[in-house]
């Protein structure tokens, strides 16, 4: 729950009387309530994938006691976290311990003070937002560490393990599947002549032609510089040049948007299919020997490996 959204609690009593009671404070409070007059239907709320984060619970209710509702909540370690107040007119020191080993994360015994009440569950509400910014903060370590900064593709390793992971399934259930190496030409002259802002700049919007040229089950990562990786799962020969071409065009086809005006640039791209007695490497290296062949009849194209190339000396020096 982060600053600026609205405060929302569940509160579950069966008593009519301290319900509204209740509620009148609440929403006195700036609360938006949603209130439930048994244990089953608070349940049946706090199970909705929209639950409050904050509920408070009366210990005896009919259908389900609050401590029964705790038990149910904790048993999903995955689900988003309710903070639980348990209000009981128990007082034993075991009885309470018994809430709390339930999944409650505080009480307030009855009759309660109401300022009392508003301050736990003010205390609640910082532990929520606490979590709601540890889990911002772990999403955002989880995405730097898997995706590239720059153009918010994936990043080396990541596109490299959807490699591996295709090849993983294809010795599992055979079949094929494709990679393609794309290369920016000559991107060391927009660099050099619109300088590196701009060049950033080509970056991104290159990035972004290539993701809306691939199928949502496609991979495409930034594999370094002003090269590409992409995967294509069940890709044959025909099946992963068509992606190659789509992505070649979404780039040549009109120039890139730029603060220092429109620069035009193309892309030469290879490809490889894999076999199922090909490691991995041997497919990339594949890639990258059909990139060269692209860059060396002319860029802007597409050209697949084809070992004849080897044969006839057209290869890297």
């Amino acid at each position: 729950m982060s600053p600026g959204l609205p405060k929302r609690i569940l509160i579950a009593e069966d008593d009519p009387i301290s319900r509204r009671m209740l509620q009148s404070f609440l929403m006195k409070w700036d609360y938006q309530v949603i209130a439930a007059s048994n244990g089953t239907e608070a349940l049946k709320i706090l199970n909705h994938p929209d639950a409050p984060p904050l509920a408070l619970l009366d210990w005896m209710m009919p259908g389900m006691e609050g401590p029964e509702i705790c038990r149910e909540i904790r048993r999903d370690p995955d689900r988003p976290y309710i903070y639980v107040l348990l209000l009981t007119g128990r007082s034993q020191k075991e009885d309470l311990l018994k809430g709390l080993e339930a999944g409650a994360d505080d009480y307030l015994t009855k009759p309660f003070d109401a300022q009392e009440l508003r301050a736990r569950l003010v205390v609640g509400q910082r532990i929520l937002d606490l979590q709601h910014h540890l889990l911002a903060a772990t999403d955002e370590l989880r995405f730097r560490a898997s995706h590239d900064m720059l153009t918010g593709l994936a990043n080396r390793a990541a596109v490299l393990e959807a490699v591996h992971r295709e090849h993983a399934r294809q010795l599992r259930d055979g079949g094929s599947f494709g990679i393609i190496l794309a290369d920016l030409d000559h991107f060391k002259a927009v660099n050099d002549t619109y300088g590196h802002l701009t060049g950033d700049a080509v970056l991104k919007e290159a990035a972004d032609r290539m993701k809306s040229s691939i199928r949502t089950y496609d991979t495409v990562g930034r594999y370094g510089g002003e090269e590409f990786l992409i995967v294509v799962p069940n890709g044959d020969a025909s099946g992963t040049a068509a992606v190659a071409e789509r992505i070649r065009s979404a780039i040549s086809e009109r120039p890139m948007i730029t603060e220092s005006g429109p620069v035009s640039i193309t892309a030469s791209l290879g490809l490889a299919i894999s076999t199922i007695d090909a490691e991995t490497r041997d497919l990339l290296r594949s890639a990258d020997e059909a990139l060269y062949y692209a860059k060396a009849r002319g860029r802007n194209r597409v050209e697949p490996f084809d070992p004849r190339d080897l044969a006839a000396g057209l290869r890297r020096g």
